[in-house]
């Protein structure tokens, strides 16, 4: 991709190293329910687009992770299935995060802000791509 802007060379080796460890995690997502696959593959995609051209087009095109990718940056799509369980996951540690932790309530305050937040944006967007 003529877009993808390489980070220092210094740099490069933690993030290419970093972009395998989220494809690792990201690819355990693929079987474990609640480990979010996709963000996990994004943040490699990221990483490899600024230390391996040659990796970053390779996770893109990969038939089983590269659709997902496209559609996200192509529509900003995030599919329903992923949707239900962010928003299950976010529920469960809000409800655990509440009635379960001794945390300031300051601080249970701004947990609860950030996840409104976040879930009003994955709501938000689409669950598939409109052509």
């Amino acid at each position: 991709m003529p877009g993808l802007i390489h980070g220092t060379s210094r740099m490069r080796p933690l993030l290419f190293v970093t972009g395998w460890l989220f494809f690792g995690i990201g690819a355990v997502g693929v079987v474990v329910p609640g480990l979010p696959t996709v963000p996990l593959m994004l943040a490699a995609l990221w990483c490899f687009a600024r230390s391996s051209r040659r990796f970053h087009d390779w996770l893109y095109h990969l038939p089983t992770f590269g659709p997902p990718l496209q559609d996200w940056r192509d529509h900003g799509v995030i599919p329903l299935r992923a949707k239900v369980v962010a928003m299950i996951t976010m529920s469960a540690s809000l409800i655990y995060m509440l009635f379960f932790t001794a945390m300031t309530v300051e601080l249970k305050a701004l947990v609860v802000a950030i996840m409104v937040l976040a879930g009003a944006y994955i709501l938000r967007q689409p669950s598939r791509a409109t052509s």
